[in-house]
């Protein structure tokens, strides 16, 4: 299964490649002649990405199915993206969202963002290679120590980079849509495998899931409103509060300033398509992710209820829960089917990567490299794209690398692997978004402001990091210190303190205008 389908993946990548590029701007834009169905799948399979596959069902396993609730924040920040933003983008023709920044404060703008957006990326994308490489470490070596780790990390930076580079974003959203299949079919065959092995009636299930053990809550709670004894519970990362602030802030970043996601949206004929393309994506992906959760419920029943798989229960202890599904595909699975799972796990891990690598070229080639290099022929510009996808590769690989040790999985203590995928986009949202609220819905904002708030949205999350947040709240009356901040607040912070900073800028008018 894993031969067919890294021979069907290349096979794609060199068949989607058959006609010669012209230019840099059909390479990072497809042409614009991209359907809304392809966009939409491709958008899906670049935003569930490794972190989902592992951490999903982690979630659940750990917890509940309140990460569900984050998707009402998702909904809302999709549909302003698709009202708002999208049509500024295509109203403007640009090749990066960065340049909508350019038309609104200056060139200045724009290069301090899409720096801020690939300091972010390499954040964001080398932590999903580093979640991508565990189950790869797993089946590679069936160990997770960290030179284990780096093996897989190398191997999986080398062939996504490498079928990434022949085609440009036409080949990197055709194979995502392929990648999108084969990782629906792996999560349903997953599921239908877990629920067929445990033995009991799916109301025994229910029931189980409802009452897991004596004083603990119903693992089927879906929605938690995030206040406790009377206060707000920072410490809770989706509730109705978070889903309705940090979160929708964080997905209007992720959807309408990370270039990552956005240049999908680009790909379309016009704006309408491009908006049409981000609603049906989150459509898609609900379905998708309630697929993942429903795997770390059955995982629970099957590891930690004993009692009612009765001889069908595993003769192994579970490991960790960040290696709790891999762990079970590689003990539990038939042999195709297990291989069918692994060519989706690889799918959401190169999936999310390759987009990553097309999008920072991109802005690279863009909005830098174009302004120190103008007026060369299109082929010198796309020739230097592919050179930019192959360092950033090299850069992505090296974060993945610094992961390794800065979250360790072996660790109990550490962090459940969605939390910490998206903790780390906060660095770069924060500034992102403070800077396109200020750009697209005020008058205010000037060059020197922009890339004052892109340093304070920055300097907020990390202030509010755990080591660090201990360290000088302690000097503060109160108990601060020992308050645990879920990264949706940070995000919340991280926004208004960028925005404001960045409405302290007086907008210069445009020539001609008084």
């Amino acid at each position: 299964m894993l031969g067919l389908y890294f021979t069907v993946i290349i096979a794609a990548s060199v068949w989607l490649s058959r006609g010669k590029l012209q230019n840099a701007r059909e390479y990072f834009l497809g042409d614009r002649k991209m359907p809304v169905w392809a966009v939409a799948c491709s958008v899906v399979a670049t935003a569930l990405s490794a972190a989902t596959f592992i951490g999903g069902p982690q979630m659940s396993y750990k917890g509940d199915l309140t990460y569900l609730s984050a998707n009402i924040g998702t909904i809302l920040a999709v549909l302003l993206v698709a009202w708002l933003f999208v049509p500024a983008f295509y109203r403007h023709n640009v090749m990066t969202v960065y340049e909508l920044l350019e038309v609104n404060i200056g060139p200045r703008a724009k290069l301090a963002a899409s720096a801020m957006f690939m300091l972010g990326r390499v954040f964001a994308s080398g932590s999903r290679l580093f979640i991508a490489a565990i189950p790869a470490a797993l089946v590679m070596f069936d160990r997770v120590e960290s030179w284990q780790l780096i093996l897989a990390i190398i191997v999986l930076t080398a062939v996504g980079t490498l079928y990434t580079l022949v085609g440009g974003i036409k080949s990197v959203i055709w194979t995502d849509v392929l990648q999108l299949c084969v990782l629906v079919s792996a999560v349903s065959a997953a599921v239908a495998v877990l629920w067929w092995r445990i033995p009991v009636p799916t109301s025994e299930i229910l029931e189980a899931l409802r009452h897991p053990a004596p004083g603990e809550p119903s693992k089927l709670n879906v929605l938690d409103l995030g206040i406790s004894h009377g206060r707000i519970d920072f410490s809770q990362y989706y509730t109705l509060l978070t889903a309705l602030t940090g979160l929708l802030l964080f997905n209007l970043a992720a959807y309408g300033t990370d270039q990552d996601l956005a240049q999908r949206v680009l790909t379309c004929k016009s704006a309408a398509k491009g908006s049409w393309s981000t609603i049906v994506a989150i459509l898609v992906s609900l379905p998708i992710t309630l697929l993942f959760l429903v795997a770390g419920l059955l995982l629970f029943v099957f590891y930690q209820r004993p009692d009612l798989m009765g001889s069908s229960a595993p003769a192994y202890q579970p490991v960790e829960s960040p290696k709790i599904f891999v762990s079970f595909i590689l003990h539990e699975m038939p042999a195709g089917l297990r291989g069918l799972f692994l060519a989706g796990l690889f799918a959401a891990a190169l999936g999310s990567f390759n987009s990553a690598l097309n999008a920072m070229a991109s802005t690279a080639v863009g909005d830098f490299y174009r302004r120190l290099v103008p007026d060369r022929p299109e082929a010198h510009y796309l020739r230097t794209g592919r050179w930019a996808m192959g360092l950033w590769g090299l850069v992505l690989g090296a974060f993945a690398c610094f992961c390794v040790y800065w979250q360790n999985p072996n660790n109990p203590s550490s962090e459940k692997l969605i939390n910490f995928a998206l903790e780390v986009m906060n660095f770069a949202y924060a500034g992102l978004l403070g800077v396109f609220l200020t750009a697209m819905f005020t008058k205010r904002g000037s060059e020197a402001s922009v890339i004052a708030a892109l340093v304070t949205g920055f300097v907020v999350v990390l202030l509010m990091q755990a080591g660090i947040w201990e360290l000088w709240t302690s000097k503060l009356p109160g108990h601060w210190d020992q308050v645990k901040v879920a990264f949706p607040w940070k995000m919340l912070a991280g926004t208004v303190a960028a925005t404001t900073i960045c409405c302290l800028g007086p907008r210069k008018p445009k020539p001609g205008n008084p």
